[in-house]
């Protein structure tokens, strides 16, 4: 006896094949139609204890299909497969009640598996959003897996008040990906309010979160709103939530558990109606093994995990992505500008230590700077020959623009002589200052792993041993 009745409508009669054989293997009894017409004829008639539908059809786009099926059979499950392989495809599979989105083309077995975990669990029809997304901008920009998987968790937390937390590399985009669980979120109609820890000043975070009262410390000259009372009923964004000091973790664990505030120099207690989305590029386990963050704290944020991958992890995304940003560009009233397909070849080649934030300011500066009307392959390499820097931890940014340190200094100290020679033993002093923070980001950039590092370094092991010995430099080796 089959294990269920599987309705399939796809267009493409080589996929309605693939999907026949396969679950058929599987022991499910499938029927498969080209169009929405017969698929919703079946549905009307009862069959089915599933459906596995493609968006675009000849007859009818399935988003507005489904909600029909869902008046009319709210607990059938639906499957819903694209190749529009967008964030807009995820959201909008979840608002109008698919049960799960694959993004074409997807893996066999994991459409088997969600079949069987549909079919499985306890029916229950979810409620259909009528949010129309047909003419909105997309947030976020990218078609490989990495990014497929962002949008299909993306489009279920937009159906949830959960807290999240966003790691990711400077330049990954977590506010933009805060912004969209906001933006098409259940609090989307409340405000969004975001604050920078690390851009703060630590004696101020307590003040700018939950304000203060008038008269509550030197200078406060009137009432201050906090930002938990600005985001009232939206959500409130904690960027940067590793550089968040002690005493602040504290009272933000206060507010997690109790869901009340006081303001600073303040006496009522204030109930608070806020999502908290979280982002760091830090690593707050170690954080916490250093006693840096409180891990009552991490596991209060960390209630959804959302990596973003660095753009090196999803390089197929650099076309779309140069395309995206040559047109906003436009729109901003710079050059509308083209690209060799060469160029994009060599974008994909490097390694991007900015992330996307990297690509757009190089995409940024090729079209103003350059008069062509079209950004060639010389052009690219020229740019990223004068902005190259090794791809080191971005936690050591601060030490890798050496260079530009060292002309500084030079320039400074030779200003100081005026036209008379500087002190003798001048190589080994400025040697000195450049080997110095040269192998300590090149040990951080490899967790202290000194063979690595002078390999990165073109050194011999024994000659590196030696210098980090001569400079006094302490090697911490780290996991990962």
């Amino acid at each position: 006896m089959a294990k269920g009745n599987i309705l399939i409508a796809d267009d493409d009669a080589a996929i309605r094949t693939v999907l026949n054989q396969a679950l058929a293997r599987s022991g499910y009894s499938p029927r498969a139609t080209g169009n929405a017409a017969t698929l919703w004829q079946w549905i009307s008639q009862g069959q089915g204890d599933l459906v596995i539908t493609d968006v675009v059809m000849p007859d009818e786009n399935a988003f507005d299909l489904i909600p029909r099926i869902k008046k009319h059979r709210p607990d059938l499950p639906i499957i819903v497969m694209s190749a529009q392989n967008t964030l807009m495809t995820a959201i909008t599979a979840a608002e109008r009640g698919a049960y799960e989105y694959l993004p074409k083309p997807f893996d066999l077995n994991e459409l088997v598996s969600v079949v069987a975990r549909a079919l499985s669990e306890p029916r229950k029809s979810k409620p259909i959003a009528s949010q129309d997304h047909s003419s909105e901008e997309l947030p976020l920009i990218g078609r490989s897996a990495a990014m497929q998987e962002i949008y299909r968790v993306l489009a279920r937390l937009t159906q949830t008040d959960l807290t999240v937390m966003i790691t990711g590399e400077s330049g990954t985009g977590k506010e933009l990906v805060a912004r969209a669980l906001h933006d098409y979120g259940t609090r989307r109609t409340g405000p969004f309010v975001a604050i920078n820890m690390a851009a703060i000043p630590r004696e101020l975070i307590e003040s700018e979160l939950f304000g203060h009262e008038k008269g509550a410390f030197t200078g406060a000259q009137t009432r201050h709103v906090g930002r938990f009372e600005q985001s009232q009923g939206g959500t409130l964004f904690l960027d940067e939530i590793g550089d968040m000091p002690m005493e602040a973790q504290t009272r933000l664990l206060r507010v997690l558990q109790e869901g009340e505030y006081t303001t600073v120099g303040g006496r009522t207690a204030m109930k608070t109606n806020v999502r908290i989305i979280a982002a760091t590029n830090r690593d707050l386990q170690q954080q916490i093994d250093q006693g840096l963050f409180r891990e009552d704290l991490y596991y209060r944020l960390n209630v959804v995990p959302l990596r973003l991958p660095p753009l090196r992890e999803r390089l197929e995304d650099i076309g779309d992505l140069v395309r995206h940003f040559l047109a906003e560009a436009g729109k901003e009233g710079l050059p509308q500008k083209n690209i060799e397909t060469a160029a994009v070849d060599r974008l994909k080649r490097y390694h991007w230590p900015g992330n996307v934030r990297e690509l757009e300011n190089l995409l940024r500066r090729l079209t103003a700077l350059y008069s062509q009307d079209t950004i060639t392959l010389d052009l690219v390499e020229a740019e990223l020959a004068v902005n190259a820097r090794p791809a080191f931890d971005e936690s050591m940014e601060h030490d890798l623009d050496v260079g530009t340190a060292m002309e500084r200094y030079l320039t400074d100290y030779f200003a100081g002589f005026g036209e008379d020679l500087p002190p003798p033993g001048l190589y080994q002093r400025m040697l000195r200052k450049i080997e110095l923070p040269l192998i300590t980001a090149a040990l951080a950039a490899t967790r202290g792993n000194q063979i690595r590092a002078a390999e990165m370094l073109g050194l011999n092991r024994n000659t590196l041993r030696k210098k980090i010995r001569d400079l006094e430099i302490r090697v911490v080796r780290t996991p990962g």
